[in-house]
């Protein structure tokens, strides 16, 4: 908390608590400090209301910044007052009700951000802001403000800069005077309900790098005179009624990195002048629109695209040979179109490739066998086309679960399957499931992450990795954490770990992700960042929490600052459903066939980490709490800041690693770690052996009931077989509690028994004696395959 006693400094001149964990509220004695001139206690834990006369009570304020805490209220209107004021930030809050009149006093003002909070009423306080001649930036986004956008924006200071209105509930349509703010570098008011046509005057804002548009309900025709806009680098006009062609125009975007036009009305071919913007490496999203023709072999320039999403057209022809030449290419989808003829063996150069979706359309031939020689490949959508012959059995065609063939009749499992096929004239239709959405607009993942090093000596591996890895999602500031996170609020906070604390938080664009925030003042917290970005540079599997994007910098008092990024897992760990802290809204706990497919999950997982990543990579701190479910009940695993990659591709060992001595979690470490054995995969299959026997009891390891050298994994060794039920887990298979009452609670107990014998197989004392992931994983499938049996 903020003591009282700093009340009694009267010629205290500079109050800079900013980025600390003060709580509680402000005392009142602070706002007796008339001689201040700067008052900021930004980036804090602070709540309660802002005294309404505080701009009588320091009126020499040249900065107020409030900004991401917990204030509530309202805007003191005496603020207003403060005519030398130049800062007012008082983003990131709770603050209420609508902006108070006086800010046409304010002409030294050079910011003014109010976003992020719950203000209502309407835009017409632009206006008193054209009096401050020397503003930058304007931020009112993410608000409750209604209204049109006054004329008179384009009356702001020839300086500004920045302005942020999306996210509230604007109407009316886009004043032609934006045009007159010559020196705006960002205009972003979309996600609101604008309507209109995009005003030609748009085209003026020659200093223009990042134009927003998006999700509102703009119609029409895209002004031509935006291919003046020289120097853009983001264009987002996704999801509003636009229609006519793409500008031809557009090619004279020489700095583009991402344009998006998706969910539109727009027709006609694509012009080839799109396919010769080089500079895009982020983003070309075309899809969901109404345009026609073939795809222009001018793809092939874009070789440092991550994505390209140009599904739900009516484009035609062959896919071109030279989609080959993108090199970079992680996501492309071609899905619902027109496209015809076979699937091109250059698909087989996108070495990136993470997800090919060309479902719903007319291609015809052989799947190319170079599909499952794409290592990276975790996701394949080739439905409903006129696909014939064999289907693959490498790469991505081992994983049922990411791949969608249906739709093919002509398709066969194998060669004489085919023949057979002929021979009889029957139809074999091969359908495998699809678990991963088919709609990737956005996306993810692969690294794009640059260690800024303080001491001389660093690891030089480290460095070396900075220049392998690229974005797929561009890495963050520590400016967007914060406000992604609400400046760590308590409310966002999922979870404390080792070397870090976990939040919730929103990206820019809207993606609800999970920020794990490393404490560099812990030892080994920094060889931790180190240790899960190698671990997951290469590794892709849908049982494997994904990394978004990474943040690598300095905070605002020029202290090293390292975050990870990681999708939102929105059912929380298995440990809380285990331990019951959550639970289904009837009060459910897992049922038995959930826990038997989270166990299945988690071993495919492991399977892959240990057989079939590009290097044996050992986890070292399996444990439910490091077990993530997503929205689907699918389990991925997660917190890899104790791995340990053994071996490269290339079979050379590898020492990258996070910490030296014991590695995991009590309960869960394997005997030979505890006498210095080395880390292996035995020392996983140990850990997830406990895990099992954890999903079957629903005791932990370090419960009070395993002392004197009882274990859990001896408790359970001795009652079985017989005597295993006794030791279920009380929410399973007892009267009132039959989780899958499809199931008989004979066939469930059974299936319980047998998950112990493989949980006592994996937690054998001698390494050399205990099962392989491989083995634990068909085990359990064999297990599954018979309890579905009995239904």
């Amino acid at each position: 908390m903020i003591p009282d006693e700093l009340g009694k400094l009267h010629k205290l001149e500079q109050l800079q608590l900013t980025l600390n964990n003060l709580t509680g509220t402000v005392p009142s004695s602070i706002y007796n400090l008339s001689a201040l001139v700067n008052f900021n206690l930004a980036s804090n834990e602070l709540y309660g209301e802002l005294p309404s006369n505080i701009g009588f009570l320091l009126p020499n304020l040249l900065i107020f910044h409030v900004c991401i805490n917990s204030f509530t209220g309202e805007i003191p209107p005496s603020l207003h007052n403060i005519t030398k004021v130049q800062s007012l930030r008082m983003s990131h809050n709770y603050l209420v009700g609508s902006v108070p009149p006086g800010l046409d006093k304010l002409h030294d003002l050079t910011m003014y951000n109010i976003g992020y909070n719950q203000l209502v009423g309407t835009l017409d306080f632009i206006t008193s802001l054209t009096n401050s001649r020397n503003l930058t930036f304007l931020a009112a986004d993410s608000n409750l403000f209604h209204g049109s956008i006054p004329p008179s924006i384009g009356n702001l200071s020839s300086t500004l800069s920045k302005i942020y209105l999306g996210g509230n509930q604007i109407s009316g349509t886009i004043p032609n005077s934006v045009g007159q703010l010559r020196s705006l570098t960002l205009l972003s008011i979309g996600n609101n309900m604008i309507s209109g046509e995009i005003p030609r005057e748009t085209s003026h804002l020659e200093q223009i790098l990042e134009l927003d548009l998006a999700k509102n309900n703009l119609t029409g025709k895209i002004p031509d005179a935006l291919g003046n806009l020289s120097r853009i680098t983001q264009l987002n006009l996704n999801e509003n009624n636009l229609n006519g062609n793409i500008p031809t125009s557009f090619g004279a975007f020489d700095n583009l990195l991402l344009i998006d036009l998706s969910n539109n009305n727009l027709e006609g071919t694509i012009p080839n002048t799109i396919f010769t913007l080089t500079s895009l490496s982020s983003l070309l999203n075309l899809s969901h629109n109404y345009l026609t023709g073939p795809l222009p072999r001018e793809i092939g320039l874009l070789g440092k695209i991550d994505v390209i999403d140009l599904s739900g057209n009516h484009l035609v022809g062959n896919i071109p040979d030279s989609i080959g030449q993108c090199e970079s290419l992680q996501v492309l989808s071609l899905s619902d179109n027109l496209f015809s003829g076979n699937i091109p063996n250059a698909i087989g150069d996108l070495k990136a490739l993470q997800s090919l979706d060309l479902s719903d359309n007319k291609l015809t031939g052989l799947i190319p066998d170079v599909l499952g020689e794409l290592q990276s490949l975790e996701f394949l959508n080739l439905s409903n086309n006129d696909l014939r012959g064999t289907v693959p059995t490498e790469g991505v065609f081992k994983n049922q679960s990411a791949l969608n063939l249906q739709g093919n009749p002509k398709l066969c499992l194998s060669f004489a399957s085919c023949a057979s096929h002929r021979k009889k004239s029957r139809v074999i239709i091969i359908t495998v499931v699809s678990s991963i959405s088919l709609a990737l607009c956005f996306v993810i993942v692969l690294l794009f992450w640059a260690l800024f090093m303080k001491k001389k000596g660093k690891d030089a591996r480290v460095s070396s990795m900075n220049n392998s890895i690229k974005a797929t999602h561009k890495m963050v500031s520590y400016d967007e954490i914060l406000k992604a996170t609400r400046n760590f609020n308590p409310t966002c906070l999922i979870g404390t770990g080792s070397f870090g604390t976990v939040y919730k938080g929103n990206l820019w664009d809207g993606m609800i992700v999970a920020v794990k925030v490393l404490n560099l003042t812990i030892r080994g917290a920094s060889k931790s960042f180190v240790a899960e970005c190698e671990a997951l540079r290469n590794v892709r599997h849908r049982n494997l929490v994904k990394l978004i994007t990474l943040c690598s910098s300095l905070d605002f008092a020029n202290n090293d600052f390292q975050a990870l990024v990681y999708e939102f897992m929105e059912n929380g760990s298995l440990e809380e459903w285990i331990r019951g802290r959550k639970r289904y809204e009837n009060g459910e706990m897992l049922s038995v066939l959930e826990r038997l497919n989270i166990a299945i999950d988690v071993a495919c997982a492991m399977d892959y980490l240990h057989n079939d990543s590009s290097g044996t990579i050992v986890h070292c701190d399996l444990k439910p709490s490091n077990i993530l479910l997503d929205k689907e009940m699918c389990a991925k695993v997660s917190d890899f800041g104790l791995a340990k990659l053994l071996f490269n591709s290339s079979g050379e060992t590898e020492t990258i690693s996070s910490t030296g001595g014991l590695r995991g979690s009590i309960g869960y470490i394997p005997p030979e770690y505890g006498f210095g054995g080395k880390p292996s995969t035995k020392g996983d299959v140990y850990s997830y052996g406990v895990m099992l026997l954890e999903l079957v009891t629903g005791k932990s390891p370090t419960d009070e009931l395993f002392v004197g050298g009882l274990s859990l994994e001896k408790w359970v060794r001795a009652a079985f077989p017989d005597e295993v039920e006794k030791l279920v887990d009380p929410a399973l298979c007892t009267k009132g509690h039959t989780c899958s009452p499809e199931l008989s609670l004979e066939s469930q107990m059974k299936c319980m028994v047998s998950m112990a014998r493989v949980g006592l197989s994996c937690t054998i004392d001698t390494p050399d004696t205990r099962c392989t992931m491989q083995d634990a994983l068909h085990e359990l499938k064999s297990v599954k395959k018979i309890l579905l049996q009995s239904l």
